[in-house]
């Protein structure tokens, strides 16, 4: 049973709303990825100096410490700030794994809204934190909150689905990816700059937490005055008090092109290859070119603005399949090229690969999967999706760093190409145009 169409005009509404909210909570939530490196290190310090050696930080930085001396190869000592912010990134990603399915799960029955403002109470108590965070445990509270409250991402994913037909799907979503590579190229930069402005002795970095909090507080206020229900109309209805009525229950598909099982597990191997890829690049600029972390910014930059302009011009254009296909082939050379490369000319032409890959196969993925979902099961199917590739992001850094320290640059990149090719092969021989999609065509 089909939910009434979205008027035009409704659409263009709400799609304001998605991008003008999702904008502001990925440019807050993107200021502390290159403060992490300054950050640590003053947690490291200060609990080093002060704090007891049986302190929570001093504790990860032990095991840290074992690992990183199990590999016959010297690591310098530069890194140790970078695996402990590995090590963070890494449980945040798992803890969103965990709690994706949830919240999908929680915005078909509840709604999407409910369920949005419910998860930027949790956005708005971690960041909270972070402002007050004058010590390392208070910190790690902070980023604990934020990855089990996280929802905009796939609640934003959702409602696209929810008030596109097929002919828009793939459209809509690409500019739910645009909003990422705006945010990612612009985001950083802000946080950095503000990072040099200390109002809090005890907190350095409290100038940078609090314009992020007063970015969430902004999109919350936002979302509360203009973001409308978008979960269908046919399975939540309006009972004559307000308040939400229970869900009416509606059957799976009885016939879907691609399993979840399919699409969930190559979601889960490219980004465990591609997230490993990433999180490596700094490493490896530093070790063949020396660079330092302004530069490795400008090249995540360039990458950034170049996918947000594919997104916008190219992708939304694109079959999802096709945009899924021509995303992992340039991936699968940007890996081969990096494991070979001797001149940044070629390290930034990988770079225009890689922002192609960006710019393609979690938008085409995501909008694949939102056909094989029915309308009562939409949000918790595209929870699952997304929790499959935060476990691959969770353990690619780990995986991939494992082998580029213990084989060496060649290796680890040869073995990442060689992965991203079975994604290849999952891309072109398995998955398949739903047929609503060639219809609309």
């Amino acid at each position: 049973m089909a939910s009434k169409p979205v008027s035009s005009a409704e659409r263009k509404k709400i799609l304001r709303v998605i991008f003008i909210s999702l904008l502001l909570d990925l440019i807050s939530f993107t200021f502390i990825l290159p403060l992490f490196p300054r950050l640590l290190e003053f947690y490291r310090n200060l609990e080093t100096a002060d704090g007891p050696p049986n302190s929570v930080l001093n504790r990860i930085l032990l095991v840290l410490n074992a690992y990183k001396q199990s590999f016959s190869r010297t690591i310098n000592d530069r890194y140790d700030i970078v695996l402990l912010g590995g090590a963070l990134g890494s449980l945040f990603s798992m803890l969103q794994a965990i709690a994706s399915p949830f919240i999908g799960s929680l915005s078909d029955k509840y709604g999407r809204r409910t369920a949005l403002l419910w998860s930027m109470a949790g956005n708005i108590t971690s960041v909270a934190l972070w402002v007050a965070a004058t010590d390392f445990r208070t910190f790690l509270a902070s980023r604990v909150i934020g990855g089990l409250s996280e929802g905009n991402v796939q609640l934003a994913t959702a409602m696209a689905a929810d008030i596109s037909d097929e002919q828009q799907r793939g459209s809509t979503m690409a500019l739910v990816g645009a909003c990422f590579s705006i945010a990612f190229t612009f985001g950083p930069a802000l946080g950095a700059a503000l990072a040099k402005v200390e109002t809090f002795a005890a907190n350095p970095f409290a100038t940078a937490a609090g314009v992020s909090l007063l970015l969430i507080l902004i999109e919350t206020l936002y979302l509360y005055l203009y973001l409308p229900e978008t979960l269908p109309s046919s399975r939540l209805s309006e009972s004559r008090n307000g308040s939400v009525a229970e869900p009416k229950i509606f059957t799976n598909p009885t016939f879907r092109t691609n399993s979840y099982l399919l699409l969930n597990s190559t979601h889960f191997i490219f980004i465990l290859f591609f997230s490993g890829m990433e999180f490596s690049l700094p490493f490896m600029t530093y070790d063949l070119f020396a660079y330092t972390s302004s530069q490795t910014g400008k090249l995540l930059g360039f990458m950034g603005l170049l996918a947000s302009i594919l997104q916008g011009g190219v992708t939304r254009r694109l079959h999802p399949l096709r945009a899924v296909q021509i995303g992992v082939v340039a991936c699968a050379a940007s890996l081969l090229m990096l494991g070979r490369l001797t001149t940044e000319v070629g390290l930034w032409t990988a770079a225009g690969l890689l922002a192609i890959t960006t710019s393609t196969v979690v938008t085409g993925l995501n909008t694949l999967s939102s056909f094989e979902a029915a309308e009562s099961e939409r949000g918790g199917k595209l929870g699952n999706h997304r929790s499959w590739g935060q476990v691959g992001r969770a353990l690619g850094p780990l995986v991939f760093c494992t082998l580029y320290w213990w084989a060496g640059r060649d290796v680890a990149y040869a073995i990442g190409a060689a992965g991203m090719l079975g994604v290849s092969g999952l891309v072109f021989g398995a998955l398949k145009a739903p047929p609503v999609t060639l219809r609309s065509r």
